[in-house]
């Protein structure tokens, strides 16, 4: 059996091998020999990475849909990829959007739309794009849905 001080030394000598003795701590219920401090910290990153991914996702789907829906002057040439790059954007972020993750866009989808924005800006130079966001959460996830 580990004990909590090799446990924390493996943290930042071995970290795979600490993920697993954390994990068989955790299954054989010996509590008293779990890092909790490494163990926390990680949970806090895997949930801001997670954050992260999906805001990301949704971003890509903002630009596709502004680029497709004002961008006229190359539309002929790239309506079917954005069309594509929204399927697939839609794909991965509807495909393990848990209840808090769709609460957290929720309440970020106005910091989301402006960073899109800001992007669709920079390489369009279009200056007829809507300030704020036109679409709502439920209309970006809508694999039928373009505007």
């Amino acid at each position: 059996m580990t004990t909590i001080i090799d446990i924390k030394t493996l943290y930042e000598s071995n970290y795979l091998q600490w993920l697993e003795e954390t994990i068989k701590c955790l299954k054989n219920r010996q509590l008293a020999d779990v890092d909790y401090e490494n163990l926390i910290e990680e949970l806090e990153d895997l949930a801001k990475k997670e954050k992260r991914r999906v805001r990301s996702l949704l971003e890509q789907i903002i630009r596709h849909l502004l680029l497709s829906q004002y961008w006229d002057l190359e539309k002929p040439r790239n309506a079917n990829h954005w069309a594509a790059e929204i399927i697939s954007f839609r794909n991965q972020l509807n495909e393990d959007l848990s209840a808090n993750l769709r609460n957290h866009l929720e309440e970020n989808l106005s910091i989301i739309y402006s960073n899109a924005l800001d992007y669709v800006r920079a390489k369009t130079n279009l200056t007829n794009l809507p300030e704020l966001c036109l679409y709502t959460l439920e209309q970006i996830l809508d694999k039928n849905w373009l505007p």
